[in-house]
């Protein structure tokens, strides 16, 4: 459960810290106090898409951090799996900085994640229900995810999605195998003279480079040749005159007949024999580097030749020897495949019954599994609807299968619902009322409740087009959600707001011309109040606190009555 939220520079909230604790807590206040961004600010610790605008104006960054405890152990196995271990293993600390870049740093237990983690742990954390969900009721494509969050066939769609993907892939390989012979044929065409003008070249890695450095000699010879020349005159004399070895000759010779005499005499010999030595390997080196200056013209203009067959290939099919080797591989690879079309499409096809095959049987035992799942969902909904104050409605799961596969199988599923005597059941879509809709969307939420490892529920507002009798059956659902799970609710209703446990105020002040957002948690008369004020509005009465003080009354009588 979530036990301690942290947020500093995010949009109205320059710091704020919140302690959460079991139960159902309820969240008020005006509207544009900051309760969404409180939502938004747990959202971007689940990994939800931030915007920069988010970060409080004048600030750099923003900052959120939460700690969670008495965690799923399905949490504690992906923490452990992932590396991420902290200190105490039956709590997890999620951290999340916003830059003004756009940018975000995330950290679990303090050590660097990607985004994406705190998108895979979620699950495991918490689930926002915000509007937006209801939004998605109203939408059929998206039933077949509530049903199968009932069923629990993931198992089952991990094997099949596989095997689905395999067969579009399948479908377009074979495809490209039956176009046109014509166009197959040119295609072999190409592909071979490209083929052949490649291989005739017998190119070899790094012989560019090579043949480059062999080019930069031939245009340098002359310069090389006199150079070295010279050198080797120097090293070794001439008829003219003695070079560098025979003077150093001398010199070691003359001072060999006097090392006797000192210990300096003798290390000065010591040192021009070595001089004469080293000399002596160097007039040999440069000699021997001199003979090898000569070449052909004919070696020039082959070198030169190879340079441009290279340059020419590379230009065509790519920046380097390499890219050419391999675009030539590619080639062959694709002349094999179009050479052989008629054994590879025998092949694919016979693979792709085969996979058909494995697909519609998991498609079908999935199919079964939805329509057993639908008749028990649609009961347990219509229970929870009838605690909601909809005691004459009635609801049909349609699951209807296609011989046409799709991505989850072979099922469409659309929620059916009448909520009149008499009438018969017609789309969700059609004629659910938004009040309606609230009470569906949370009795599917609750039916779902104990197929979740999730420890935390968050409300955002699913309350409008409710009021009375309506309100009060939502809020005692909430609360007895909240047995199971830790609830969290933001309300503008006085009769969700009278149940909860916990009650946190959201206020905004401006002071200094900026705009401050608090949270304060309140006591009995303070809720009185806030209560008071939602009732009447901004002026509280007397009448409204009298109402109020009723309303806590009626809630703690009948959270007494529910053992909650």
């Amino acid at each position: 459960m979530l036990s301690l939220l942290h947020i500093e520079n995010i949009a109205v909230i320059e710091r704020a810290d919140i302690a959460f604790q079991p139960g159902f807590t309820v969240l008020t206040g005006e509207t544009g106090a900051g309760k969404s961004i409180i939502i938004d600010s747990i959202g971007a610790l689940m990994g939800q898409r931030t915007s920069r605008e988010l970060i409080r104006s004048g600030a750099k960054k923003g900052f959120v951090s939460a700690v969670f405890d008495q965690i799923a152990p399905e949490l504690r196995e992906q923490i452990i799996e992932l590396g991420l271990e902290g200190e105490e293993e039956d709590s997890v600390h999620i951290q999340r900085e916003l830059t003004a870049s756009g940018r975000s740093v995330c950290r679990v237990n303090m050590k660097p994640v990607a985004v994406s983690v705190l998108r895979q742990l979620s699950p495991y954390l918490i689930n926002i229900h915000g509007q937006h969900d209801g939004q998605k009721l109203m939408q059929d494509e998206y039933h077949i995810e509530f049903l199968d969050r009932f069923c629990d066939c993931s198992a089952l769609l991990e094997q099949y999605r596989p095997l689905y993907s395999r067969l579009y892939e399948l479908r377009r390989q074979i495809r490209e195998l039956d176009h046109s012979e014509q166009q197959r044929a040119q295609r072999i065409d190409m592909l071979q003279y490209q083929f052949d003008e490649i291989a005739a070249a017998q190119l070899r890695a790094g012989e560019e480079e090579e043949l480059k450095e062999r080019k930069q000699f031939f245009d340098n010879a002359g310069k090389l040749a006199y150079s070295l020349g010279m050198a080797n005159r120097y090293l070794s004399g001439d008829e003219s005159a003695d070079g560098a070895f025979s003077l150093l000759s001398q010199a070691a010779e003359s001072l060999g007949e006097i090392a006797m005499f000192s210990d300096e005499m003798q290390a000065l010999q010591q040192k021009a024999d070595e001089l004469k030595y080293l000399t002596e390997d160097l007039a040999e080196a440069v000699a021997a580097l001199a003979l090898n200056t000569d070449f052909s013209e004919a070696e020039r203009d082959a070198v030169e030749d190879r340079l441009d067959v290279i340059y020419r290939l590379c230009h065509k099919y790519g920046s380097t020897v390499e890219d050419v080797l391999a675009y030539c591989d590619s080639a062959a690879s694709e002349l094999e495949i179009l050479e052989n079309a008629d054994e590879q499409k025998e092949k694919l096809v016979t693979e792709y019954q085969e996979t058909l095959e494995q697909a519609r049987e998991l498609a079908a035992e999935i199919s079964e599994i939805r329509r057993t799942a639908a008749k028990v969902l649609e009961q347990k909904i219509v229970e929870q609807l009838r605690d909601l104050n909809m005691e004459k409605v009635k609801m049909a799961i349609s699951v209807k299968s296609q011989t046409k596969l799709n991505s989850n199988g072979m099922d469409t599923v659309q929620f059916l619902i009448s909520t009149n005597p008499g009438e018969p059941v017609k789309p969700l879509s059609k004629i659910a009322s938004g009040g309606e809709l609230s009470r569906i969307m949370l009795a599917i939420k609750n039916v779902l409740a104990s197929t979740e490892d999730v420890g935390t529920w968050i409300f955002d507002e699913i309350d409008p087009g409710v009021s009375g009798r309506a309100a009060q059956k939502i809020a005692q659902k909430l609360s007895n959600i909240s047995r199971a799970k830790q609830t969290l609710c933001v309300t503008h209703l006085p009769q969700i707001a009278a149940m909860g446990d916990h009650h946190l105020l959201i206020e905004k002040n401006i002071l200094t011309d900026r705009t401050f957002t608090s949270v304060e948690l309140l006591d009995h008369e303070e809720r009185a109040q806030e209560l008071a004020r939602m009732i009447s509005g901004a002026e509280v009465t007397e009448t409204s606190l009298r109402n109020a003080e009723e309303l806590l009354g009626q809630a703690e009588r009948w959270k007494s009555q529910a053992g909650a």
